[in-house]
């Protein structure tokens, strides 16, 4: 039962459960947690990478990347692009199947709510001002600090032995914390290519209630900025032996 592809898919799973679950809960009329803030919505977010990344080891992925830009970022590292097709398609399923929970558990909420984006937004992210350039090098920036500090917080150069055991799914719930408080303002930071997409699908095929378009227009930003941020964050670890 346990594999890598099990883990990458149960651990986004659990992800964009969590952090698309409190995106709903923030902005869905009659939640009880209805218009809680940005502050919630970081703090969601970390917690749901924590709560993911324990759930893929569980189910059999030692690297739990969750995130193909993580994944891609790792590939150019170390020079294998092995787990690239499984480790992707996994994380991919995953975030649908978060998403389509997502919609399940908030099912009362959809017809509440009557603007259209709101309901889009708790599936995908949608930018703060809407300019391709400036969208996708938040994209880039904001992943590429994920990749390069959490390639610190794993690598010898910075710890002889490595973070202390079961400490590094927290250490990278505060790295994504910090990346919203900070950088996540523009675009809602996806910094995942996976956490946008597979959410996204879900979007445009579920019978969500007045939902209104899925905006594919701007969905090359949230996958195509993380993916060149992971990549170029990954060949700098590679220059510096991390």
């Amino acid at each position: 039962m346990r594999s890598p592809f099990f883990g990458e898919f149960m651990g986004t799973l659990v992800l964009i459960l969590l952090g698309n679950g409190v995106v709903a809960g923030v902005l869905l009329k009659r939640s009880k947690a209805e218009n809680s803030g940005w502050m919630v919505i970081t703090t969601g977010w970390a917690f749901a990478v924590i709560c993911g990344v324990f759930v893929s080891v569980l189910c059999g992925s030692a690297d739990a990347h969750l995130n193909p830009a993580i994944t891609l970022a790792m590939a150019v590292q170390t020079g294998s692009f092995s787990k690239c097709v499984p480790y992707i398609s996994a994380q991919l399923l995953g975030a649908f199947a978060g998403a389509v929970l997502v919609w399940l558990h908030y099912l009362p909420h959809w017809k509440l709510t009557e603007d259209a984006a709101t309901k889009r937004a708790t599936f995908c992210t949608i930018p703060a001002v809407r300019n391709f350039a400036a969208n996708l090098f938040s994209e880039i920036v904001g992943t590429a600090v994920l990749v390069l500090v959490v390639g610190a917080v794993s690598s010898k150069l910075v710890l002889s032995t490595g973070a202390a055991a079961g400490l590094s799914p927290y250490l990278v719930g505060c790295i994504v914390w910090s990346i919203g408080l900070s950088l996540g303002g523009t675009t809602g930071y996806a910094i995942n290519p996976a956490r946008d997409l597979g959410p996204r699908v879900a979007h445009s095929v579920l019978p969500i209630s007045g939902k209104g378009p899925s905006d594919w227009g701007y969905a090359l930003v949230p996958i195509l900025g993380p993916c060149i941020g992971g990549m170029l964050a990954g060949w700098l670890l590679r220059l510096l032996g991390a």
